[in-house]
């Protein structure tokens, strides 16, 4: 229990951490937000004026009535400068160049003391904050931060024939207003009840430039500054500071966020915090609570428990002693322990009754061994039966398959087959007999009506030939791959030239020829290409390669290539499993597992992947004859 409870109490902790640090960063989101939307309100308001018929006018205006604009909108606009930047002037910050080449910026950038002297108001003063020693930030020999961080904004300017830019900013040293509405927003209405005391404070480097930290009641953190440790995780390794800090003269719940220029270099942090002193107290009140409980629950139980054991542990063991007995074999052995009301006699009596049934059945299992082996005989003469008759279904699947891939080709070539041929053919002949000579001018478009009779009849004989009924009987034969592949190209020429697929093929001449049956390396690379066209819908590239291949003896390698879409990665290890299919209106989905079938038979091996060019890829690997 005092484990537990320490468990306990550390887990809590370690939460009730969790719920300070998730609320500072929340409170952080906040203040980063404000101070986005103040860069963000800056730019549309800048890029308002630029685009203004005002302003338009004011451009071919006398200088001082260009001034007068300038401050007026200036203070409208609560900006610390406002000024125009001609096209073709040397543009230093990046905001002003984006502005120039015509794309509006806004951005936070520290401008030296010589660029804030530049602008009419004392910037340059208003800038400048002091340095106060500070516990546990880095060492320095600066005396004073006379560089001002500066919300910058450009708008591009194109009116009356003048292009520039249009360029404002806000100065956030010293800008008390800016972090007062940051706090406000951030710790107004606090959950805790007002108890969680909050601050915020933006950082030049790690200078505190405007804050709401006190150093005394009436005296703000100005010139002080942050811890090396927080200096270097947020300003060097550009991190998010969400834990605990040592803030000026306490420690708070701390958020730092780094805070870059348009030069992307980080430049400042974006702060808030409140105090972690009322939570601590409320954890230790919380502790000492629970230890309270504990030392009551203690005082109380243990009496109780001592004598609970007392009435548990002996049946307990002798109730071991029996497991341990039928363990090794004695059925017979009981608790022998007096039944009582409580749960312990009540255990040892239903644990003597079972062993009493398990004694019984196990009598009558050794009975009725004999009769379960004899089942389990008659089972396994059904089960070869029923295997003998699964072998008969699948070669019927596997011809049925072959007969719909017939189907398939035949469907496109039946109109070649027609009695046109044969008209065709005659009329030819009486053409060429009854022209005879005169039949000189028109003999190469004879030729070429015969030529494609003959390719006609091509086709048909290849199709018979695949088709044979016997083709599927196991026999095999040293096939050369390219001729087949080849005549395959033949039979689907038509598949591919009703979905304007193109064949590009690299058949390798010297790949030794391999021992499989002809019919049945045709009834595989003929559904490799029509799984391929069928993958692609409409017009793309298969990429035929036949080349040898030495694995664990010499062989060829067969590889087929689409530009489709591919298989899901999810479903690759299903591609060559029984009825799957991607075409959900038609085929059987047997096609690819009865092409495993008859290569892995061959010795040989089929595999598919997905390439980094895309589309899908079968390789089809056969051992040497």
């Amino acid at each position: 229990m005092p484990l537990l409870l320490l468990l306990g109490m550390t887990r809590w902790t370690a939460d009730y951490d969790k719920v300070l640090i998730a609320n500072v960063e929340s409170d952080l989101r906040i203040a980063e937000q404000y101070l986005s939307r103040i860069m963000r309100t800056t730019g549309d308001e800048l890029a308002g004026v630029a685009d203004s018929v005002e302003f338009a006018a004011v451009l071919d205006a006398p200088p001082e009535r260009q001034a007068s604009f300038f401050a007026g909108k200036r203070q409208a606009l609560g900006l610390d400068f406002l000024t125009f930047v001609p096209e073709g002037t040397e543009a230093h910050w990046p905001v002003i160049q984006s502005a120039l080449n015509g794309q509006a910026a806004t951005a936070i950038d520290l401008f030296g003391p010589e660029v804030l002297a530049s602008f009419p108001g004392a910037l340059e003063q208003q800038a400048k904050i002091d340095l106060i020693p500070t516990r546990a930030a880095v060492p320095t020999d600066r005396a004073a931060e006379d560089r001002g961080m500066v919300v910058h904004s450009a708008a591009p300017v194109r009116l009356n024939g003048k292009a520039g830019a249009l360029v404002g900013g806000i100065l956030l040293n010293r800008n008390l207003t800016f972090i007062d509405t940051i706090n406000a927003l951030v710790y107004l209405n606090a959950i805790t009840g007002g108890d969680r005391q909050g601050t915020a404070t933006l950082f030049l480097d790690d200078v505190r430039i405007s804050t709401n930290v006190r150093l005394f009641e009436d005296v703000r953190a100005l010139g002080t500054r942050v811890s090396a440790e927080v200096r270097h995780a947020v300003l060097e390794e550009g991190q998010t500071w969400l834990n605990r800090a040592f803030v000026v003269n306490e420690w708070y719940i701390s958020g730092y966020l780094p805070l870059r220029d348009s030069f992307d270099r980080p430049v400042g942090m974006l702060y808030v915090g409140f105090l972690e002193a009322p939570f601590s107290a409320a954890k230790r009140k919380a502790y000492l609570t629970m230890l309270a409980a504990f030392a009551g629950v203690l005082l109380l139980s243990v009496p109780l428990f001592l004598w609970l054991a007392k009435g548990v542990f002996a049946p307990l063991e002798q109730m071991t002693q029996t497991m341990r007995e039928v363990r090794e074999g004695n059925l017979s052995a009981r608790n022998g322990v007096r039944r009582s009301s409580d749960e312990i006699g009540q255990v040892a009596g239903h644990l003597d009754d079972l062993l009493d049934q398990v004694q019984d059945r196990d009598a009558r299992l050794r009975a009725w061994t004999g009769e379960l082996e004899q089942r389990v005989e008659d089972r396994t003469a059904e089960l070869r039966e029923a295997n003998a008759k699964l072998e008969d279904t699948w070669r019927q699947l596997v011809m049925s398959e072959k007969l719909a891939s017939i189907g398939e080709i035949t469907a496109g070539v039946a109109h070649e087959i027609n009695n046109p041929v044969a008209v065709i053919q005659g009329n030819i002949d009486v053409l060429r007999d009854t022209l005879g000579a005169g039949a000189a001018p028109v003999e190469t478009e004879i030729a070429l009506i015969d030529a494609q009779v003959g390719r006609i009849n091509s086709i048909v004989g290849k199709l018979l030939q695949f088709a044979r009924p016997d083709d599927y009987a196991g026999t095999e034969e040293a096939v050369a791959l390219a001729p087949v592949v080849r005549d395959c190209l033949v039979l689907v020429d038509h598949v591919l030239s009703r979905a304007d697929v193109r064949v590009q093929t690299d058949l390798a001449e010297e790949t030794p020829p391999v021992r499989i049956g002809r019919g049945e390396i045709q009834q595989v690379v003929i559904n490799l290409l029509v799984n391929a066209v069928h993958a692609m819908e409409v017009e793309g590239t298969i990429f035929l390669t036949l080349r040898p291949e030495t694995r664990d003896r010499d062989g060829a390698l067969l590889i087929v290539r689409d530009t489709g879409p591919g298989v899901p990665a999810a479903l690759e290890d299903t591609v060559f499993a029984p009825f799957f299919t991607t075409k959900q209106a038609e085929g059987t989905g047997l096609g690819l597992s009865i092409s495993q079938t008859l290569v892995q038979r061959a010795g040989g091996r089929i595999t598919y992947r997905n390439p980094p060019e895309g589309g899908a890829e079968f390789s089809v690997w056969l051992p040497a004859a």
